[in-house]
Formats: structure tokens, sequence, C-alpha cells
């Protein structure tokens, strides 16, 4: 069947399952490759095989470089879960230590057998985690552009965030409120959702609906969300099925693009220009995918004084964490 080969690297894990099980529904995935160094994956392979969708699974397990390898063989999209979750007390600095060796591994293994796919980074702190993913790549070789075309930081999670606080605060269906433009970074203060812009799938503009002091409210949720589910699992994990299925969103966009779909607009953390005046190299904003991922990256519209005072705050961290990437590929 016609379709594209998945990689989810990480698959075991709380967010890889969920999402290995999402994209083997997923109408545009032929095969689905599951890798981890734990062998809980070759159990979550089986498991996801007695499903009755096209798609075929297959997994590798252990830390080998070469199992890696293995798994990334012949895939055209990759998406990338794996790492240590935040538990409660656990800094992004934290995380960052332990993930950025991992995430290193991983894209020295994209280079050399894939490096044309498509890689969807999920693994914390993403700040910082995709700085590391592209620099790693050009300097195994790939292009620059190519690099920055080709690989995404999925800050989608906090879109479907947004999209579900604003229906539910404005009383309506979700369904019919258009996707929320969330710019800056997937971390804290970072994270900057212009509620301004807010509007139907009519093109109603909603932004009016709220007070101010509604709106702040909203954006303080927004951004500390992914803190309300750690402690609301008691210091036993954090998001894991919204993770997974904003991952399994993202991964569906950009298979989408792949297949000549137009206009497939969503908000990811790339390489970008877009706020370079402000000395950022990366940021979140709405790019248009394309047939070889990144093919529109769009600028930020008209934001209100509100919105221009977090993204002061959010453009002084995001230079503090590409900071830290950098030093750590130096």
């Amino acid at each position: 069947m016609p379709g594209h080969k998945v990689c989810v690297i990480g698959a075991a894990g709380g967010i890889g399952q969920p999402l290995s099980l999402l994209l083997k529904n997923n109408r545009n995935v032929s095969e689905l490759s599951l890798y981890d160094v734990n062998p809980l994956v070759n159990g979550v392979c089986a498991d996801l095989g007695h499903i009755e969708t096209p798609a075929k699974v297959r997994s590798e397990a252990g830390m080998e470089p070469e199992r890696l390898r293995k798994a990334l063989a012949g895939c055209n999209v990759v998406v990338i879960p794996a790492g240590v979750p935040r538990k409660e007390g656990m800094t992004r600095a934290d995380l960052f230590k332990i993930n950025a060796g991992i995430v290193r591994g991983i894209a020295e293994g994209v280079a050399d057998v894939c490096p044309e796919a498509k890689v969807c980074i999920i693994s914390n702190p993403v700040n910082s985690t995709v700085p590391v993913f592209v620099g790693t790549l050009i300097k195994k070789g790939i292009s620059a552009e190519k690099a920055h075309k080709h690989v995404f930081g999925v800050s989608t999670l906090d879109i479907v965030r947004s999209n579900t606080f604003i229906s539910e605060a404005l009383g309506m269906d979700v369904n019919q409120l258009a996707d929320v433009t969330v710019v800056g970074g997937h971390s804290g203060v970072t994270i900057v959702p212009l509620l301004s812009q807010i509007k139907s799938k009519s093109g109603e503009n909603l932004s009016s609906k709220l007070t101010a002091e509604k709106i702040e409210q909203l954006t303080n949720r927004i951004q500390n969300a992914g803190t309300e589910v750690v402690k609301a699992k008691a210091g036993a994990g954090s998001a894991t099925l919204s993770m997974a299925y904003a991952g399994a969103k993202f991964a569906d966009a950009v298979m989408r693009g792949l297949d000549g779909e137009k206009g497939v607009n969503v908000c990811t953390y790339v390489k970008s220009t877009v706020a370079s005046d402000k000395g950022v190299d990366y940021f979140a904003s709405v790019v248009t995918l394309g047939s070889d991922g990144i093919d529109t990256i769009h600028g930020l519209p008209e934001t209100t004084h509100y919105e221009q005072d977090l993204l002061s705050v959010c453009f002084e961290n995001l230079k503090t964490n590409i900071t830290t990437a950098n030093e750590f590929l130096a």
C-alpha cells in the first residue's frame, strides 16, 4: 500500500506507546518502526501487530547504535519522544543534561541512515533539543538548508491545550474554534498564546468575548499546563496521553504536507528568522508544510501590548535555552 514509513524512537515509554497506537491507526502510515533501549518495545510491537489496520509494525531494542540505525532504515518520518520525562521538582535544565545526549545520538543515526527524513522532536526541553539535533545533523555533513527544513520541535500540545481551555471559557464547541496561534517556545514563559487572534472556523474574531483578566488567567494556565499534569500525577509522571495525541496530530500534518496537500499550517519550533532581530535563532510560529518539510515560515501578526510584554520575556529565556544547546554542541 502507498503511505509513509514512520519510526517512533522511545516507543516503549509513557508517550511512545499511545503515540504508536495512534500512528498504527493512521491511514497515511504504511509501516511503523518502533525503537527503544527497553526490550519492552518488542511486546508493544507484538501487541500493535494484532490491530486490524494495514500498517505493518516492526521493532528494534537495545543500546547498540546499529539497533537504532536498523529501526531508522527506510523511514521518511521520525517521531522522537525518547528521553526521561519531567518529574515534580525537576527543572528543564536537569532534563537537558540527560536528554541532549540521547537526542544527539539519534541525530547521528538519522544523518547516517535516513538523511531525507522529516524529524518531529518531542524530547524535552524542546527549546534546546531542537538546536542540538539540527547542529548535530550539520556536523554530520547534512546541509544547513536541509536540516532547517526537516527538523521540527513539536509544540502542538500548547495549541491543543489552548483550544481546549479557550473553547471551555467561551462555552463553545471546540470543533468550531480555529487552532489558536501559540508562538515562542515550548516551556513555561516561552509559550506565548496570541489570544488577540482567536477566531472561529468561520473567521469571526472571538477575542472581544474575553476580558483582559480572563486573557491573563488563560495565558497563565496554558503556560503552566505541563506542571498542572505533573502535580495531578503526584510526581509519578508528566503529560503522556495528551502529548501522544499532539505528537500524532503533528506527524499527520507532516505526512499530509509530504503528500502535496495544500494549506497545511501548523505552529512548530524551528530554525527561523522571525525573531532574529531579537537575537533568537529558533522560534515557534506558524509554518506551511510542503513536500519537503517546511515550505513557508510566517511572521508574527499584530500583537497587543500584553502579548508584546510576554514576548519580551520569551525572547530572553529562549536566548538562554539556545545558548545552552550551542554550548553542548561545542
